[in-house]
């Protein structure tokens, strides 16, 4: 199965609720890899690679995002390397 992979800047209130372990575990149980961070401006930036169902399925998920959440928007745009192992919650930039 082909993998594909997205970059992602989700917006709205997305820090300090669960968020980034969420989307980790989201991930996780959908086979996606890859990794997920705050950013300095409040957005959490995302790199996700999966096959096409799978990276679907996550971006429904995180257009709701977890209990507290308000997701605003979801940019995405392809992208052309990413981890082919594991989902990780990367430290903040500057951090």
């Amino acid at each position: 199965m082909k993998s594909e992979r997205l970059h992602l800047f989700i917006s709205g209130r997305v820090q300090g609720v669960g968020y980034r372990s969420s989307l980790q575990r989201e991930a996780t149980a959908r086979h996606v890899t890859g990794w997920v961070r705050n950013l300095p401006d409040g957005q959490v930036e995302a790199l996700v690679c999966g096959s096409a169902f799978a990276l679907a399925s996550l971006l429904d998920w995180a257009h709701q995002g977890p209990p507290g959440a308000r997701v605003d928007a979801i940019h995405s745009s392809p992208a052309e390397n990413g981890p082919t192992e594991g989902f990780r919650i990367l430290p903040d930039p500057g951090a």
